[in-house]
């Protein structure tokens, strides 16, 4: 059984999305730690009501995890997995994002170097070996050094779990998820959601109005106070993660479902349609919450997920249909291995300070100098995933 009829090519303008996403997320991150820059080239202050284009690069991850979900469950009961099958994937999926976003959280800050015995440095290098060895893709049949060296990277994941020490001594605990972590809940729910609702497109456009109204609900006085009603204001932050997710599944939905044999300029008009209902629905919420990536408001999601939305469409247009696709070859392998390229920025950042060396002055760190190293290093980035991939070394969940 599948629930859509979609195709088994890989789509270019998704890969394109994708990668420039990851590009644009390396930048800024980078760019963090430029001072004397425009406000709109970094995050909105924790209670601005505004939001610049740094705030929409997180939900362009959750989209773009959205948009890949039914490709990729239809891709799995296509080849013959049944549904056990198919939720154990997305558990250890979930699983490895949780587990990923929880050690990176605890390398940002909080530890005791001198409890633990190992500087934090180290400690971060050696956990993202382990991940290398446990969710590299192996080219060998031999199950014996495949399940040999993942063994090796579980058991060096544990021994950083045990020795690591928080400021008072305490053992490690997930103060939050982390970036990867968030996209595994949100994930986790919207996979759920997309199955229930045997994919159908309409049925997922009123999961984003309940997930925004679970969001509305958790921010009542009389829920926050609840020992009982608690957990939705605990969980309205996943709420409002999902339902960029979800947006990402419906667009996927309207342009690719070949079941509706729709033609592209109804697919557009669909697209638009579904564009103009984020906007209007993000404006209309704006009297009762502010727009805020922090808080994760309903406004910021939806106004996220129609920039998003638009900015497919646009790609969509160019590279798939206009057929204009020779620029896209430098996002590809970005884009076919995301997990690696996601990582080697830390992995660089703790290498760099446990040898003791800078890549760039910190005082050119400001203002024109410091954005032109961020756009190279960013760059000089991508072009290591590409070394990388020649070698064969990709990560997969």
């Amino acid at each position: 059984m599948r629930y859509n009829q979609l195709t088994d090519e890989r789509i270019l303008s998704i890969d394109a999305l994708r990668g420039i996403t990851i590009l644009v997320m390396i930048f800024v991150n980078e760019l963090a730690g430029v001072r004397d820059i425009p406000q709109w080239m970094k995050h909105m202050p924790r209670d601005a009501d505004a939001m610049s284009f740094v705030d929409v690069v997180f939900p362009a991850f959750l989209f773009i995890v959205g948009m890949a979900i039914p490709f990729a469950i239809n891709r799995r009961l296509a080849k013959g997995e049944n549904l056990l099958q198919v939720q154990q994937h997305i558990l250890f999926r979930t699983l490895g994002l949780l587990v990923l976003g929880f050690f990176l959280v605890n390398t940002e800050g909080g530890y005791n170097e001198k409890a633990m015995g190992i500087g934090i440095n180290l400690w971060a290098l050696l956990f993202f070996a382990a991940a290398i060895l446990i969710w590299k893709v192996y080219r060998t049949s031999n199950k014996v050094v495949l399940y040999g060296l993942r063994a090796i990277g579980f058991i060096v994941l544990i021994t950083l779990a045990v020795i690591y020490k928080g400021e008072n001594g305490e053992h490690i605990t997930p103060r939050w998820w982390g970036i990867l972590g968030l996209i595994g809940w949100a994930y986790l729910y919207s996979c759920i959601f997309y199955q229930l609702l045997l994919g159908n497109k309409y049925l997922l456009t009123m999961m984003i109005a309940i997930c925004i109204a679970f969001y509305a609900i958790g921010t009542l006085a009389v829920i926050e106070e609840s020992a009982w009603l608690h957990w939705i204001s605990a969980q309205r932050g996943n709420a409002a993660h999902t339902s960029i997710v979800l947006c990402g599944i419906v667009v996927t939905l309207i342009f690719f479902d070949e079941a509706k044999k729709n033609p592209d300029r109804i697919r557009f008009l669909e697209g638009i349609i579904f564009t103009a209902l984020l906007f209007a629905s993000g404006y209309f919420l704006r009297p009762w919450f502010k727009i805020s990536k922090i808080y994760a408001t309903p406004p910021w999601c939806l106004f996220s997920a129609g920039f998003c939305t638009l900015l497919f469409m646009f790609l969509y247009w160019l590279i798939d249909k206009k057929r204009i696709q020779k620029w896209t070859n430098f996002f590809k392998p970005a884009a076919s291995n995301p997990l690696l390229t996601y990582i080697i920025p830390d992995i660089i950042y703790f290498l760099t300070a446990l040898l003791g060396i800078s890549l760039f002055p910190v005082h050119l760190k400001y203002g024109m100098p410091g954005i032109l190293w961020s756009a190279f290093f960013a760059v000089g980035v991508m072009g290591i995933v590409i070394l990388l991939n020649k070698v064969k070394l990709r990560l997969q969940l």
